[in-house]
């Protein structure tokens, strides 16, 4: 049975959540990290040397890093599905991925802890302003994408909206302001409509 390892809270584990729901995958959730802890035995090190979350042991198989995590069990398990058969439209959904990393999640991730993990007191308005901009200009891009596409790599649903559609439940939600985007909003509400989004991505903030 496939073992994931991480906390709900975290959305890098909500990604993996919610690509094992979409796939109805048998497995075995274990709480680790944050208030759980976990991560600094020997044991979990030989699993994953970086002792983070979230990690999943498939049949022997471990893979982390959450993105990897989602690309693996949609080629495994979600081939014509999650995992698009056509080279250009799987291309597309690994562009989107990869750019939630490189460009989009540096700004969400300041802007997280900020406004949900720092009490109001100490939080530092110039790292929000500037976080948020920086948000503000990465969703645009996105939502001039969705302009032409209802799901990331096209017509369908993919392993392209997973990571994107669970920071965006948290973009939506964060008390910021917040440029009006039609097509990103419409997408999300797209998303809602997937029980295993609703699951295990629309929760609260903590």
């Amino acid at each position: 049975m496939l073992k994931v390892w991480g906390r709900t809270s975290s959305v890098n584990v909500q990604k993996v959540m919610w690509a094992v729901d979409e796939l109805g995958l048998a497995h075995e959730r274990i709480d680790a990290g944050g208030a759980f802890g976990g991560l600094d035995t020997d044991a979990y090190q030989v699993m994953n040397p970086n002792r983070k979350i979230p990690l999943i042991d498939d049949g022997g198989v471990l893979v982390w890093e959450s993105n990897a995590i989602v690309r693996y069990l949609a080629a495994r398990y979600g081939a014509g599905s999650l995992w698009p058969e056509n080279p250009a439209l799987r291309a597309r959904a690994d562009q989107w991925m990869d750019w939630q990393l490189s460009t989009l999640n540096a700004d969400m991730l300041a802007l997280f802890l900020q406004l949900v993990r720092t009490p109001e007191a100490e939080r530092d308005p110039a790292v929000i302003s500037a976080a948020g901009e920086g948000a503000a200009r990465s969703w645009t891009l996105l939502d001039a994408h969705l302009a032409s596409h209802p799901f990331v790599a096209g017509d369908a649903f993919t392993m392209g909206d997973i990571p994107l559609g669970a920071l965006c439940h948290r973009w939506l939600n964060l008390p910021c302001a917040r440029p009006a985007l039609g097509h990103l909003e419409g997408w999300s509400r797209r998303l809602q409509g997937r029980d295993a989004y609703r699951s295990h991505v629309m929760l609260p903030l903590t």
